[in-house]
């Protein structure tokens, strides 16, 4: 059985979301109840949602709506990775708030759709570095360019614990390992750092992509982290533009299938159990 650690719901009638105007292909709902049916079939027993990049003033309203999900009963859902801007002074107070809240399991500040400099304040450093000994994660989501701009902030930050989103967001599509190898190898010496082998269908050519083009970029992954951190994650609803959940759980299981039954069980379930307390 899987856990489901990056699973985005969109409630259009609820929340903003300012960035889909620009992803037709991704605008539109993807509520709980689908995901619910489609998990039951594909032995997800559990879940954490991942932040959709609200408007900025409905972050914690986000939250509230997935607390309500996770209210429903014999719910799937674990807990929340809420937004949050660490480049902005309100930073503590928020976090303070997100503290009494035990859904929130860590923050996710995408770094691709800002210029570089944001995570590079002060400011911003200083305030990820809060999360120090609170047990609360946070994402880094980056392109293979900004890996080294990943190692500094975590650098800055020995004592929180990192998760690299989707396996680094290599360019699966052209087949190219470089620069992307050498990143994903410096920053897995930080042993602060996890590694999310999430969603990757998406990044091969759409129509063409076979397991023999995704299964060089997972490997190397592995290799760099080991199989004590790295996690698994659907990226529900952007993996189907690769193919779909169904897919990328089928291709999930063909490339670990040659694994032992416990690092399997490490990627599948008990990491993620170890590192949000699940």
């Amino acid at each position: 059985m899987l856990i489901d650690t990056h699973l985005h719901l969109i409630y259009k009638d609820r929340l903003d979301y300012p960035w889909l105007t620009d992803f037709e292909v991704l605008n539109r709902d993807n509520r709980f109840t689908t995901y619910t049916r489609d998990a039951a079939r594909l032995g997800i027993s559990g879940c954490l949602h991942m932040e959709v990049d609200v408007a900025e003033p409905l972050i914690e309203a986000e939250t509230a709506l997935i607390g309500e999900l996770a209210e429903q009963p014999g719910s799937l859902m674990r807990g929340a990775i809420s937004s949050c801007r660490p480049e902005s002074d309100g930073f503590p107070a928020f976090l303070d708030r997100c503290r009494l809240n035990p859904l929130v399991k860590g923050f996710r500040r995408v770094l691709h759709v800002v210029p570089d400099a944001v995570s590079t304040t002060p400011t911003f450093r200083n305030n990820v570095k809060r999360l120090s000994g609170t047990g609360l994660t946070f994402d880094l989501c980056v392109l293979p360019r900004q890996l080294d701009l990943a190692a500094n902030l975590v650098d800055h930050c020995p004592d929180v614990t990192f998760i690299l989103d989707h396996c680094g967001v290599p360019d699966i599509a052209s087949g190219a390992m470089d620069p992307w190898r050498d990143g994903i190898h410096a920053l897995a010496k930080r042993p602060n750092v996890t590694a999310k082998i999430s969603g990757v269908v998406a990044y091969g050519d759409a129509d063409s992509w076979g397991l023999d083009d995704i299964r060089p970029y997972v490997q190397e992954t592995v290799a760099a982290f080991g199989h004590d951190r790295i996690v698994w994650g659907s990226d529900q609803p952007v993996c189907n533009l690769g193919g779909g959940l169904a897919t990328w759980v089928a291709a999930t299981h063909a490339l670990t299938a040659d694994w032992t039954t416990s690092d399997r069980a490490a990627l599948y379930r008990e990491n993620a159990c170890r590192i949000w307390s699940l």
